[in-house]
């Protein structure tokens, strides 16, 4: 049964369940795997992003665009964390915040993607 995203609980529970399919996807996995060395900071940033972004509650810091920079990672790669962050959304949750997420999801990759192309390949000049 789906459920709304409600509150911090629920983020945990979709950024836990994206994650894990990352981590055993083919094409983004190996990526991910290589950059992140010690998974539980990372999750407990990514509570506080979508914690932030999703209700506007504050404890979120850093800049994740930095992060991506210096990955070798093009359209291919957001078209595949999109897929499985909408998957991850749809099979488990529905409503207003639940959309919202995924728009904010949608935005970001779209960001990072032309930000990324901006550099060009020279990930020592990061667009910050």
């Amino acid at each position: 049964m789906k459920k709304k995203i409600e509150d911090v609980e629920d983020i945990k529970v979709f950024v836990d369940e994206f994650y894990s399919r990352v981590q055993t996807d083919g094409l983004i996995g190996p990526v991910f795997m290589e950059a992140i060395a010690d998974w539980e900071p990372h999750l407990q940033k990514m509570y506080a992003f979508w914690n932030a972004a999703l209700f506007g509650v504050p404890g979120f810091r850093g800049n994740p665009f930095a992060k991506h920079a210096p990955l070798k990672i093009g359209q291919a790669h957001f078209e595949r964390w999109l897929g499985l962050f909408y998957g991850t959304i749809n099979e488990r949750f529905e409503g207003d915040v639940a959309e919202d997420a995924k728009k904010r999801a949608e935005l970001m990759a779209s960001m990072f993607l032309i930000r990324l192309q901006q550099l060009n390949g020279n990930s020592d000049r990061v667009i910050v």
